[in-house]
């Protein structure tokens, strides 16, 4: 058998070598559901074998089943990028694989999350003196912050959000016991203030950057009404958070320093891999409340703070880590660069639709996201994107606004150039004409 070093080596030889032809396999998974099943063996294998057997399976079976979110053709949802920095973070953690559910178990851990987190805050310029800490994914950093607001406020059980908010949120508040409450949206997508009572609700969950347009709810307007009535505001920024790193492009930023908790998911457009939800908030103490428990026998008193005291984990990932070193790596020019790169090709892609006769822009473009379709019926729209996605040669998603069916371009992969833009819009433009 090889050594540790030996399938190490090949498998960061296996990791450079997929990253560095990522470009030129099919973005979208082309499997038929249970044909990866189908060609694993249905037993265990009785024997240990060789680690490359595993990659040449890898390769073989399971790369074909792969959607590929590191292609910087992949321009669905919200594209993403696990950077270099990252990935070798992530062999780090694992070589660490330490368990932070107390101090204790790896003060590393906990004092470089809060470390991490506060240089983070400073990047996006949130105010002073934020607790921050890490969970996996903005739906569980949602959770949290629903919680907390649900006993900050027992006699309310509804959750008020935008008609555009991600579904998450509304998961989120049932998970918790809260009554989920849709409200509309204006003529740019952005929750309405107008009439909107809260009376009701322990919380407002404020947008910025929503999943199918990334519109940004009137914060300001938002934050007065939840002081005024004593509701907790949450900001999911998931996704446009991380454009506060450039000076010009927080306007969105407007607001969110009243809030009482912000998440900000790294996984999505600062450069860091799945998965890395970072959450702040100003009232800590409310988080403690719901999930700081008494000290079990094992788990004899701590001298200094635990982070599964603000979430609903007790075991930790060392997740701070990955973080730390993608923002070592970059700084805040690095990052500042990979948006600004971004928005210029988003800004690029959307004044190709609106050159083009037949096609048009259908929402405000905020970011890197534009919202656009052909002339036509849904049905052809549809037939369309299918058609585009099934050529493997990129990846995009759709939505719906105003009842119609929409293409959606989302840019946010730190290895997309302007030939890959290029290269969307031509087979978009192509399959359009084949229709």
């Amino acid at each position: 058998m090889s050594t540790f070093r030996e399938d190490g080596a090949a498998a960061l030889e296996w990791v450079a070598s997929y990253l560095e032809r990522v470009r030129e396999l099919p973005v979208l998974a082309r499997t038929k559901p249970g044909e990866i099943r189908t060609a694993l063996p249905p037993s265990p294998p009785e024997r240990g074998e060789p680690f490359s057997d595993v990659l040449r399976d890898l390769d073989e079976i399971l790369l074909p089943g792969v959607t590929h979110w590191q292609s910087p053709r992949f321009f669905a949802y919200f594209a993403t990028t696990g950077s270099e920095p990252g990935i070798l973070g992530e062999l780090l953690t694992a070589g660490l694989n330490n368990v932070g559910f107390v101090w204790r178990t790896s003060p590393a851990l906990t004092e470089l999350e809060r470390h991490v987190l506060d240089w983070l805050a400073q990047l996006l310029g949130l105010p002073a003196g934020l607790h921050g800490h890490i969970e996996d994914t903005a739906s569980v950093s949602t959770v949290a912050a629903l919680a907390a607001a649900r006993d900050a406020r027992p006699d309310r059980r509804v959750v008020v959000f935008s008609e555009h908010a991600n579904v998450a949120v509304e998961k989120a508040a049932r998970t918790v016991g809260l009554e989920p409450r849709r409200v509309p949206v204006d003529d740019v997508y952005r929750m309405r203030t107008d009439g909107l009572s809260v009376s009701d609700a322990c919380a407002v969950v404020a947008t910025v950057g929503t999943t199918s347009t990334a519109s940004v709810d009137p914060v300001p307007a938002l934050a007065e009404l939840c002081e005024r009535e004593g509701v907790w505001l949450h900001v999911d920024a998931a996704y446009a958070g991380a454009a506060w790193v450039c000076p010009e492009l927080r306007a969105s930023l407007e607001g969110v320093e009243r809030a009482d908790s912000i998440v900000v998911n790294a996984h999505k457009w600062l450069l860091t891999p799945q998965d890395c939800s970072c959450l702040w908030t100003r009232r800590p103490e409310d988080f403690r409340r719901v999930f700081a428990v008494g000290g079990a026998p094992y788990l004899p008193g701590d001298p200094a703070e635990s982070l599964s005291d603000y979430g609903p984990a007790l075991g930790r990932r060392f997740r701070a880590l990955k973080l730390w070193l993608v923002l070592r790596h970059f700084g805040r020019e690095g990052l500042q660069r990979a948006i600004r790169e971004h928005v210029r090709l988003a800004a690029l892609f959307e004044d190709w639709v609106r050159l083009e006769h037949g096609w048009e822009v259908v929402a405000p473009r905020h970011f890197s996201v534009v919202c656009f379709r052909r002339e036509g019926s849904d049905e052809e729209n549809e037939a369309l994107l299918e058609r585009v996605n099934a050529s493997g040669e990129v990846f995009l998603s759709q939505t719906r606004l105003d009842g119609r069916y929409v293409l959606r371009l989302a840019v946010g992969n730190v290895r997309t150039t302007e030939d890959d833009v290029r290269v969307a819009w031509d087979v978009l433009r192509r399959e359009a004409s084949e229709l």
